[in-house]
C-alpha cells in the first residue's frame, strides 16, 4: 500500500528536492533521512529535460523507502514554454512511478491571476485529472501561488476552491512584508483549520515569514516543507530541517493545563 501524507497524527518534517539529475536528488535523500526527514518533496520542473522520466523518478523514489513523496511539476525552471498537457503528463508519470502526492496548481489549463482559474472548461479538465491521479493511486494537492498578502476571507475562498475541486489537500502560499501581515497569516492559519474539511498547507514569503513557516504547521497545517541544506536552487524561505526537528522536539504548544493538587 503507497504511503500517505492524509491522517497523520503531526505535520510530517517533508525535504524538498531541486536538482538537476538523479545523483544529486539521491545525495539529498541520503542526507536528510539522516537527519530526520519524514516525508519527501521532489520539483520535477528542476530537472533536466533527460530525467523527466518514469524510470529516473523510479531510481530517486527507492532511496526513499517507505515515505510518502510529494511533487510539483511548474512552469518555471526546465518547463518554461511547456503546456499545461505536457506538465499534467509529468505527473501522471511520476504517480505511475510511485509518487504520493500530485501538486495540481489551481490555474492549470489556463493561466490565471491568484493561480486560480475560473474557466469552466479548465476546471473541468482539472477535475479529469484528479480522477485520473486518484484512480492510479495517488492523492492531490491543489495549489495557489499569490505575491502578496492576502486578507482572510480571500484565502478562504481559494481553499474552498480547492476543496470542492477534490483536492486531498489545499496549498495556498501568501506574503508577508510586515509584522501586522506574519501575525494575520497565523491568524488565518488557524481559521483555515476551523473552516475546511480537507487538510492544507498555507504558507508565506516576503520579508516576514520565518515565524509563520515555524509556527504554522504547530496551528493545523498539514506538512512542513524543509530543505537539508540551502544551496543554488533551494527555496530560501524553507527552513532547514534539522532546525525544524529541534523546534518540534522542544517546543511544546499543547494547551496548559493545571496539575491537580
Amino acid at each position: 500500500m503507497r504511503p500517505t501524507f492524509l491522517n497523520q497524527t503531526r505535520p510530517l518534517l517533508t525535504n524538498m528536492i531541486q536538482v538537476e539529475n538523479p545523483e544529486d536528488a539521491i545525495e539529498t535523500i541520503r542526507n536528510a533521512l539522516g537527519d530526520g526527514a519524514d516525508a519527501f518533496g521532489l520539483q520535477l520542473c528542476q530537472f533536466n529535460p533527460r530525467f523527466q522520466a518514469k524510470e529516473s523518478y523510479q531510481r530517486i523514489f527507492e532511496f526513499m523507502g517507505d515515505k510518502p513523496i510529494y511533487i510539483t511539476n511548474y512552469r518555471g525552471a526546465f518547463n518554461k514554454g511547456a503546456s499545461d498537457e505536457v506538465l499534467a503528463k509529468g505527473l501522471v508519470e511520476a504517480i505511475k512511478a510511485g509518487a504520493t502526492l500530485c501538486d495540481i496548481m489551481g490555474d492549470l489549463f489556463d493561466p490565471s491571476p491568484f493561480e486560480l482559474t475560473i474557466n469552466g472548461k479548465a476546471i473541468a479538465r482539472q477535475k479529469g485529472l484528479i480522477s485520473q491521479i486518484k484512480s492510479l493511486g495517488g492523492e492531490v494537492l491543489i495549489s495557489s501561488h499569490i505575491n502578496s498578502f492576502l486578507p482572510a476571507e480571500k484565502v478562504l475562498e481559494i481553499a474552498m476552491a480547492h476543496q470542492a475541486r477534490g483536492a486531498d489537500i489545499t496549498k495556498i502560499v501568501t506574503m508577508g512584508n510586515s509584522q501586522a501581515e506574519e501575525l494575520e497569516n497565523l491568524r488565518i492559519t488557524a481559521l483555515l483549520k476551523e473552516k475546511l474539511e480537507i487538510p492544507f498547507l498555507f504558507l508565506s514569503g516576503g520579508s516576514h515569514y520565518k515565524l509563520h513557516r515555524m509556527i504554522g504547521p504547530l496551528l493545523g497545517c498539514v506538512m512542513y516543507l524543509c530543505v537539508q541544506r540551502h544551496d543554488k536552487l533551494s527555496t530560501k524561505s524553507q527552513p532547514v530541517l534539522r532546525a525544524v526537528r529541534e523546534v518540534l522536539a522542544n517546543f511544546d504548544y499543547t494547551a496548559h493545563r493545571k496539575f491537580e493538587e
